[in-house]
This record gives C-alpha cells, sequence and structure tokens, in this order.
C-alpha cells in the first residue's frame, strides 16, 4: 500500500489515465473526486463488497441447480 500526504486541491494519477483529486478537507472526512474513462467501475469499498458477495451467492445458486438438473433422469421415449 502507497500512503500520500496531499493537500486540498492536490492530485495523484494512476496509471496515466485515472486522476484522484482532494476537494474538501473537514474535521473527520476527505472528499475525492475520481476522474476515470467511463469504462472503468469506479466504486465505494462496502458497495464493492456487497457486490461480490452477491456475485458469489449467485454462482452458487447456480453450481446448485446444475447439479439438480444433471441428476434428472430423462423420460422414457416409447418405441414408434
Amino acid at each position: 500500500m502507497l500512503a500520500l500526504t496531499r493537500k486540498k486541491g492536490q492530485s495523484i494519477v494512476i496509471n496515466d489515465y485515472i486522476e484522484v483529486t482532494i476537494i474538501d478537507i473537514n474535521k473527520d472526512n476527505v472528499k475525492l473526486a475520481v476522474k476515470a474513462p467511463k469504462k472503468i467501475p469506479i466504486y465505494r469499498k462496502e458497495l464493492y463488497l456487497e457486490i461480490q458477495k452477491s456475485n458469489q451467492e449467485a454462482a452458487n445458486t447456480n453450481k446448485n441447480i446444475i447439479s439438480q438438473l444433471k441428476n434428472l433422469t430423462p423420460p422414457k421415449s416409447g418405441n414408434v
């Protein structure tokens, strides 16, 4: 992890095309502005973790459904 000291109005640049700027500093809060291409998703960490959890639960559910479907016996076909 890289720890930096920045003042209001100062920025850091990540990978040539993501810019993070300090736009306000209060007693317990720092307000950041993130400038990045629209194709790059940006999430607050707590929301990102919820998305990951939801995706994992969905993947597990899909595995269970697929497993149940594989165990189904196909109906017997009569001779025509």
